[in-house]
């Protein structure tokens, strides 16, 4: 491969994502070659938080079921495995035999030449197929024609509410199991006036994208060049400046999740992998759609991402390891529980028949074909670069630091100037 495409590739890697709580941390294990053992598979993956836990014990119950290809588990800590995933594939040594990576990395991995497709191995397992998942999380695998990734899970973001406060300050929110904007303009003014927050400003990527996209935004219309300096952006990152200065949302310095698991505020925006924190209230929750401006289902949108399993170019990766990869893909197809327990949405369809699952309140996001389509994973291959502009900016925006054109044509600029770069030095 390319030491150009490469270097492009660990630029993105760079870039700021703010993915998943259960992402960060240190590692639980040190890499491994490949070719470490003929019988085992060295699995890599980016889940080093509590998660890790439930992965450790969803690889060690597939261990425990004696296959021929039993799965080591090096969970890195995520940058440090993006990081190295183009150093060792450039180089052709430690190379893992299977990997996790978020969903946005993948067109930019198969741009660049690093992955080999599920093709030839998925003949002989036909239950691994789009009809058996989220077809969001599967769709995104299949590019140019080939599979280049199966899907762990669909993870996606919310809004946890108060069930006590929602009822007070208004009952007939949920009706539809869809808070409106407006409804959260009823909540959060009739909730100011005593002294309780309506709205928590949380991670500015999955808030600002679903509401771009129920606005009409696009991050790209090529492919390649970012469409961000639009109307749609404008409109969404406004409404969140205008909702701060009613006072309807928390204050610059507040801590949001603090708030609402003491009681003073009514609605969340999070992921659901935060379920097992919010849990933890001493009060009834819920969890529902992210707020919307119609409340019409068939037109909601909910910010998803998703844990794709692909194989990275690895010359020592014999059919017969393959082979061992597959089995443990089908094999976590009909389990995958364990994952369900550490607040995600396992991206097999399987689970719709376990009463413990659908008892979970994340499980709503995949309870029925209608809620599903409202799951959109944003796969834009320089979404890296969206990421960190948002992560830097966003919230300038909302407090009054920003204006909303000096963000729309600055994360425009900045985005276009990056993938720029990117492809001179392809």
């Amino acid at each position: 491969m390319n030491t150009k495409k490469l270097a492009g590739v660990v630029l993105l890697a760079g870039a700021s994502l703010m993915m998943l709580a259960g992402c960060g941390g240190g590692d639980s294990s040190s890499g491994g070659s490949s070719s470490a053992s003929k019988n085992e598979i060295t699995f890599w993956n980016p889940f080093v938080g509590a998660d890790g836990d439930n992965m450790k014990k969803l690889i060690d119950d597939y261990n425990k079921t004696n296959p021929e290809y039993k799965v080591k588990n090096v969970s890195l800590k995520e940058s440090d495995m993006y990081t190295k995933i183009p150093t060792v594939v450039n180089s052709g040594k430690n190379i893992p035999d299977l990997n996790i990576v978020h969903a946005e990395r993948i067109k930019q991995y198969k741009d660049n030449d690093m992955l080999v497709t599920y093709d030839d191995a998925l003949k002989d397992y036909p239950d691994i197929k789009g009809e058996n998942y989220v077809a969001e999380a599967w769709n995104l695998g299949e590019i140019d024609g080939a599979r280049y990734s199966v899907p762990l899970d669909i993870h996606s973001w919310g809004v946890y509410y108060n069930k006590e406060l929602l009822d007070k300050y208004l009952p007939t929110a949920l009706d539809d199991n869809i808070i409106t904007f407006d409804e959260v303009e009823e909540i959060g003014k009739k909730a100011e006036a005593d002294g309780i927050r309506g709205l928590g400003i949380t991670w500015a990527k999955p808030n600002f994208l679903s509401l771009f996209a129920q606005e009409g935004g696009q991050l790209t219309e090529d492919g390649t060049a970012p469409t961000l300096d639009t109307e749609a952006t404008r409109k969404a990152i406004q409404r969140y400046a205008d909702m701060y200065k009613e006072k309807i949302t928390t204050r610059d310095g507040e801590d949001p999740a603090q708030l609402f698991l003491s009681g003073k505020m009514v609605l969340y925006p999070e992921g659901i992998w935060m379920r097992n924190q919010v849990k933890e209230a001493k009060f009834d929750w819920g969890l529902t759609n992210s707020p919307q401006l119609s409340n019409d289902l068939s037109q909601a949108v909910n910010w998803a991402s998703s844990h794709q399993f692909v194989m990275f170019k690895n010359k020592d990766r014999s059919e017969e390891k393959t082979k061992g990869i597959m089995e443990f893909l089908n094999w976590v197809r009909t389990n995958s529980l364990e994952w369900a327990k550490a607040g995600q949405n396992p991206a097999t369809l399987d689970l719709l028949n376990n009463k413990e699952y659908t008892d979970m309140e994340q499980s709503l996001f995949t309870s029925t074909p209608e809620e599903q389509a409202t799951l959109k994973i944003f796969d834009y291959k320089y979404n890296g670069y969206v990421a960190e502009y948002l992560d830097a900016h966003a919230l300038d925006v909302v407090f009054g630091k920003m204006t909303v054109d000096d963000f729309a044509t600055g994360m425009q600029k900045e985005v276009a100037d990056k993938v720029a770069k990117d492809s001179s030095n392809k």
